[in-house]
């Protein structure tokens, strides 16, 4: 039975089994070559790429900061341009196809807490483009020193943290609260950095509380396949593919006008997104 292909191979009688190759016997070296044609081709292509991530970034970007001061205070239009304009740009650019799941389980009219696994930094630009209001983002606070995005974030109203400090923990739970009470929408990412292997790290539950505390719904997204058209390791290592995005349905904060406990609200979270993903798998 042949190994890479499951047909059976077949010898003619009395025919010699072939010899076991030599370990350490070279490729040939028109195979080589090719190879490293193809290694080539594509570290041309990934930079040629990364130069239109910069260059379309920097161009709406700067687009958006200059409409920003008409736009009022809830920032509407240059949110608006992210997800009709940069992130299907972008998506475009990586060869990334997108698919959205489950878009008829939301009340769009209504703002609610994001919660998605991340496989990838293009996870920001699917969820832009997949979600259909005006959407804001919990960064790490390094990204405000980020020439252009950190700009964009804070003109925005995107909110920032330190990571892996707990008084900058309960000031982003007011924070986040406070904007989810006035009719914002927020996403996090609960597991509170990318996945490297796939598979999803517990969902932290101090990052749902601020649901709890403004009253409102926490919905479930599952992120399939953008690890696979940007990994995190490399460096700009883009191949085409397809993104999936689904809407689990939205989990109450409150039952019978008390609180949900958030650890039950962040395990029944983390379980709607496992779900989606393993169907897809």
């Amino acid at each position: 039975m042949d190994g890479l292909t499951g047909t059976r191979l077949q010898r003619e009688p009395h025919e010699a089994p072939a010899a076991a190759p030599d370990i350490g016997v070279a490729a040939p070296a028109g195979d080589l070559a090719e190879v490293r044609r193809d290694g080539l081709s594509w570290r041309i292509w990934n930079a040629l790429q990364f130069a239109f991530t910069l260059a379309w970034t920097a161009g709406w970007i700067t687009l958006a900061l200059l409409v920003r001061p008409g736009s009022g205070p809830r920032a509407r239009l240059p949110l608006r341009m992210a997800a009709r304009c940069w992130a299907p740009g972008l998506l475009w650019g990586a060869g990334a196809r997108l698919q959205i799941h489950g878009q008829e389980r939301i009340d769009w009219t209504r703002p609610c807490l994001f919660v998605a696994n991340h496989q990838s930094v293009i996870d920001i630009c699917a969820l832009f483009r997949a979600i259909p209001v005006p959407l804001r983002f919990l960064l790490k606070d390094e990204m405000r020193r980020v020439p252009f995005v950190g700009w964009y974030a804070c003109a925005t109203g995107m909110l920032f943290i330190v990571r892996d400090n707990a008084r900058a923990g309960a000031v982003f739970r007011r924070q986040a609260a406070a904007l989810l009470a006035d009719g914002h929408s927020l996403c996090l990412f609960p597991e509170g950095t990318r996945s490297r292997s796939g598979a999803m790290a517990p969902f932290k539950p101090g990052a749902l509380q601020s649901a709890i505390d403004a009253g409102v719904d926490v919905v479930p997204v599952a992120l399939h396949g953008a690890g696979r058209v940007l990994p995190v390791d490399g460096l700009f290592r883009v191949r085409p593919g397809t993104i999936r995005v689904g809407f689990g349905a939205p989990l109450p904060t409150r039952v019978d006008g008390r609180p949900v406990a958030r650890q039950a609200l962040a395990e029944a979270a983390q379980a709607r997104v496992q779900t989606m993903l393993d169907g897809w798998d």
